[in-house]
């Protein structure tokens, strides 16, 4: 692949795409590009057209690597593409020894994009010393080598995949990539780990609760790297007790990946950790001075992992990379990772939340204000906020608060419509809450802690449709008690009532508890409740189990959130 690339032109500095779905193709792809001496830009196949159509264009794309099924989302944007499948026999006519690779430490190795608080995403330029020094330091620390295997389960567009994919090749150990199925399904991605012999495994928060929903057994030989967004108390006290060894992970994807990191004896204490290899990190007051142990700052990140920047984003650049007054290296910066923070007398660091207006859902780094654009943009729209709700401990959703334009209306369906033409998935808004007039403080600005629940006034449909079989009442009073509704239109689709993977795979256990019949999560995301009560019925020739108390982690686990759930 490599050889091919260079044949067509690839090298130094140029930025190839890569959009494969995952499998031993999407090693392939990223390895050749990086030996061809060019940088990836990942290109995830479940983001929508005019998100991917933009990121070629704004990152200058020439070529992409792809497969046959994936062709025509690219040929209208790029003027060369290689499928890895279709275009294989010509590929294979390359030599296939050793090729010399022409990188300097300074070159890029991959550009990422991440949500933009204007509107649209931005890429991030990482360059290859820092991925290697990234690599190095978590060989180290939390450590892997020639004995482990590693269970990879993160997309190729997320940052973390880096480790997934690299740190196992580099240390002589296996690699495992977990197909899209599998790692969407805790019942499938628990049995995947047992059957490969998984010794490390990383995730977020939210597919470790995935996997304790499905009742996922200790397993003392794997160890547990956690990260992507914080860490709550309740999972790391449940991993502890299932896993080998847990790590708390943190760092922006425009510092390479892992900044800090601190392994987890005590659920609560679940601080952030230190800084890796060649990275300093500093809590700052707004002049740019340390503040005293214990005291609230915001959190710069200095070192080998700091990115060249935003690609062709000099401004934005340089308001996010400053120079870095506490080393005499000139040209020298830190990046400001716009978290509060504090240090600890240990020397450890806590992360106490965002300065701006950044989220994370379920590891995934969102900048409302590119979902507030992409809602005005929408004709009915006059004002937007968007934000996120915490529902209990482990359920957070993002809710869009809207106010019309003068004689305009629009439906949630209709809405959302709109968003995911230009918004991948984890940013549609779950919820939308229509209002006259938005709540404002005494400056005029909005009071955002004023905004009402979004299960007080929510878009629905103006026409309910009474669940009308038994198995659609059982499973309308399931939903009811997970998504914390109400009421469920029977033409109602759990996603767009609020639901997320980790909630439909409750869902989908108290279906097998109570009904009898095993589901696919696919079902969850598809079918509407009358539809999933059809194929209930079909499993069970119509006759379902008789309510029964649900059993497992997951009924363990929603008690335990209603338990500690306050008013929204």
């Amino acid at each position: 692949v490599a050889r091919h690339l260079q044949a067509l032109g690839v090298g130094g500095e140029q930025l190839v795409g890569v959009s494969t779905y995952r499998s031993v193709d999407m090693m392939v792809a990223v390895l050749g590009v990086l030996k061809a001496g060019a940088a990836y830009v990942p290109l995830d196949p479940a983001y929508p057209d005019a998100r991917l159509e933009f990121m070629v264009k704004d990152s200058g794309l020439t070529i992409v690597l792809t497969e046959e099924v994936l062709r025509e989302r690219f040929s209208k944007s790029t003027p060369d593409i290689v499928c890895l499948d279709s275009d294989w026999p010509t590929i294979a006519e390359q030599v296939s020894g050793p090729l010399g690779s022409p990188q300097e430490p300074g070159c890029l190795a991959y550009v990422i994009y991440t949500s933009g608080s204007t509107g649209t995403p931005k890429g991030v330029e990482i360059q290859h010393d820092s991925v290697v020094n990234f690599l190095e330091s978590m060989r180290r620390e939390p450590g892997l080598d020639e004995h482990d295997v590693l269970f990879a389960v993160t997309t190729l567009s997320f940052d973390i995949s880096v480790l997934e994919l690299f740190l196992p090749l580099i240390a002589g150990a296996q690699v495992v990539i977990g197909a899209r199925n599998v790692i969407e399904d805790g019942a499938a991605l628990a049995s995947a780990i047992l059957q490969a012999g998984v010794t490390v495994m990383q995730a977020t928060p939210a597919t470790w609760r995935m996997l304790l929903a499905a009742d996922w057994q200790p397993q003392s030989r794997i160890k547990a790297l956690c990260g992507g967004e914080p860490l709550p108390m309740d999972l790391a006290g449940d991993l502890l007790q299932r896993v080998g060894a847990l790590w708390n992970m943190y760092g922006p994807t425009e510092t390479t990946i892992w900044s800090t990191c601190q392994m987890i004896t005590n659920p609560n204490d679940v601080a952030i950790g230190r800084p890796i290899a060649n990275t300093n990190a500093y809590v700052l007051d707004r002049q740019l001075r340390p503040v005293p142990l214990g005291v609230t700052g915001e959190l710069y990140i200095g070192g080998a992992g700091v990115a060249r920047g935003y690609r062709g984003r000099p401004e934005l650049t340089a308001e996010r990379f400053v120079v870095n007054p506490f080393l005499n290296d000139e040209g020298s910066r830190m990046y400001r990772t716009g978290d509060w923070a504090r240090r600890n007398p240990n020397g450890s660091i806590d992360c106490l939340g965002r300065v701006d207006h950044q989220v994370k859902i379920r590891g995934h780094r969102i900048e409302l204000g590119e979902v507030e654009f992409a809602l005005v943009t929408h004709p009915a729209v006059r004002h937007c906020v968007a934000l996120v709700r915490n529902i209990r401990p482990g359920d957070a959703r993002l809710v869009a608060y809207v106010v019309y334009a003068a004689s305009q209306t629009a439906t949630a369906a209709e809405m959302r419509k709109h968003v995911r033409a230009t918004l991948p998935s984890f940013m549609i808004p779950q919820h939308f809450v229509v209002l006259e007039e938005f709540p404002l403080t005494d400056n005029g600005k909005v009071d955002r802690k004023a905004l009402p629940s979004p299960f007080a006034t929510t878009a629905a449909p103006a026409e309910y449709a009474e669940p009308e079989t038994e198995t659609e009442r059982r499973l309308a009073i399931i939903w009811q008690e997970i998504l914390g509704v109400q009421r469920v239109d029977r033409h109602a689709n759990f996603f767009e009532l609020g639901g997320h993977s980790l909630l439909s795979m409750g869902v989908i256990g108290r279906i097998t508890a109570e009904l009898g019949p095993k589901l696919s999560p696919r079902v969850m995301v598809l079918q509407t409740l009358a539809q999933i009560a059809a194929e209930c019925d079909r499993v069970t020739g119509g006759v379902c189990n008789e309510a029964t108390p649900t059993v497992g982690l997951w009924s363990r686990l929603v008690t335990g959130m209603k338990k500690s759930a306050g008013r929204v």
